[in-house]
């Protein structure tokens, strides 16, 4: 899978900015952005004469010459979790999260931290510097960033100037951003990880195992130092790269979930890399199918539910040292089937269905009730899904799982926005500990009593009480967050 195209690019009639302004420059640096890093997954995947490549080079010169155009120049830098076009910050948001951070880790990876040319680069100079920071070279940032600049020169390149990350990037103590976050870190590199795998899988090719494996003990050890701030990273919707991201989150949720039934350490690993492939079979569904807005036909459909066992055919073909991810496979196949022995694929006779199954299909579950995509524009409210869940769900899936979920995400689950009697604004950012307190979460306040929005909020315990004895504050309401331009991700970030 490549970024998904855009539907409009900064400075057509569509984009109503002016010229030169902070907003034209932001809204071209994002389409900027989305060119590179499909030059750089296309150069990764084709030959370089392959007409998707030349198409992709093609954008990136052209959107390059606008921002020429514009400011004289073009400018790429790294700030600690942020990209900067021109001097403008690129808002990291829902919409390029995972995207912003697959082109920071690229070029850190090849020991680049700002990219500058005066002069519109051609397609064929943009395909010697992608294939380059495709392949670094070298043990640390400064040797990489070295044989960039050498590998660049001996192709007769001289348009880009170079500069390796300064010492916050290289991971100094005045580092900053994802990375030296441990929640966000782990978060990034599990996106990045799911990406790789599905673009692997999509051309035939065997994603690193190694790789993925370290991934999901990141995750899992994470859960267990800090489950808190990785559930409030599940809010994170990338719509562009929507399939990684949920990889993603049912994978955080599953281990969770996992360590409140008992789970062991390594089962819990296990469980985790089951949950990472567990929709690895979309890889070979169409992209227009899984984008679709409105209603899917019988075709789509027949497309969609085809998934789990071409997800054990694909994951079959894994291979690495012999060794074959049969759990995954298993909860491939398994993870849309019901209790009542409906879902999907039909099943030829009788057969239970997996324990690792029965939990990442709860969470499939909950999450594809939550998220808005083209054939789901309104989704639930995580409160109302849960509610849900607690009262019928149970009929379709294995009662003792949905339970142990529901209770774990509380009456009011991680990003559920709440109308408070203060009426403050307030987002729902872990389950109270005192267990008294089941229908009072902890909470970020993110607005005062006039609806005036702040960030990053502030953390308040609505098990809180005054002088009198009286709470002092309560829940009104579960409330939209689009009305109010909230984006419940940011919060989290």
């Amino acid at each position: 899978m490549t970024v998904p195209p855009r539907t409009s690019r900064p400075g057509s009639s569509q984009v109503a900015v002016e010229k030169g302004t902070d907003a034209y420059v932001r809204a071209l640096g994002r389409a900027f952005v989305l060119a590179f890093c499909g030059a750089l997954r296309n150069v990764r995947m084709y030959p370089a004469e392959n007409p998707v490549v030349q198409r992709s080079l093609q954008e990136l010169t052209a959107l390059s010459a606008e921002l020429l155009d514009g400011d004289g120049e073009l400018e790429l830098r790294i700030a600690g979790e942020f990209l900067f076009i021109n001097k403008t910050r690129l808002r990291l948001d829902l919409d390029n999260y995972a995207t912003v951070n697959f082109l920071i880790a690229q070029l850190r990876a090849s020991g680049t931290g700002l990219l500058r040319t005066n002069a519109v680069p051609s397609p064929a100079e943009w395909t010697v510097l992608v294939t380059c920071i495709n392949s670094p070279k070298g043990d640390d940032p400064v040797s990489r960033h070295h044989h960039l600049q050498l590998r660049l020169a001996a192709a007769g390149v001289n348009l880009f100037e170079l500069e390796p990350p300064v010492k916050a990037e290289m991971g100094g103590s005045d580092a900053r951003g994802p990375a030296n976050d441990p929640a966000k870190g782990a978060y990034a590199k599990s996106v990045a990880a799911a990406s790789d795998v599905m673009h692997a899988v999509a051309i035939g090719q065997s994603p690193n195992l190694k790789v993925v494996k370290r991934t999901v003990q990141l995750i899992v050890d994470r859960i267990l130092s800090d489950e808190a701030s990785m559930l409030g990273l599940t809010t994170i919707r990338d719509y562009q790269d929507h399939t990684f991201t949920h990889a993603v989150n049912v994978c955080i949720f599953s281990v969770a979930l996992g360590r409140r039934l008992g789970l062991s350490r390594v089962q819990l690993y296990d469980l985790g890399l089951a949950a990472l492939f567990h929709d690895c079979g979309k890889s070979r569904i169409p992209e227009g199918i899984l984008d679709k807005v409105g209603p899917l036909t019988d075709e789509d459909w027949k497309a969609i539910t085809a998934h789990p066992w071409t997800g054990v055919l694909t994951l079959f073909h894994l291979r690495e040292h012999n060794e074959y991810p049969y759990r995954a496979m298993m909860v491939s196949y398994e993870h849309h089937l019901r209790r009542d022995e409906g879902g999907y694929p039909k099943r030829l006779r009788p057969r239970p269905v997996g324990f690792y199954s029965k939990i990442v299909a709860v969470i499939e579950a909950f999450d594809a009730a939550t998220t808005r995509l083209g054939y789901n524009a309104s989704p639930a409210t995580p409160a109302a899904v849960v509610e849900d869940m607690r009262e019928s769900a149970h009929k379709h899936l294995d009662p003792v799982v949905v339970l142990t979920f529901t209770d774990m995400l509380g009456v009011y689950p991680v990003g559920t926005v709440l109308m408070l009697d203060s009426f403050e604004l307030a987002i729902a950012h872990s389950v109270n500990p005192d267990p008294d307190f089941a229908k009072r979460p902890m909470v970020l306040i993110i607005s005062d009593d006039q609806g005036n929005l702040h960030h990053p909020g502030v953390l308040a315990d609505l098990g809180e009480v005054d002088q009198d004895g009286h709470f002092k504050r309560s829940i009104l309401e579960t409330v939209d967050p689009a009305p109010y331009g909230i984006r419940v991700g940011d919060y989290f970030l």
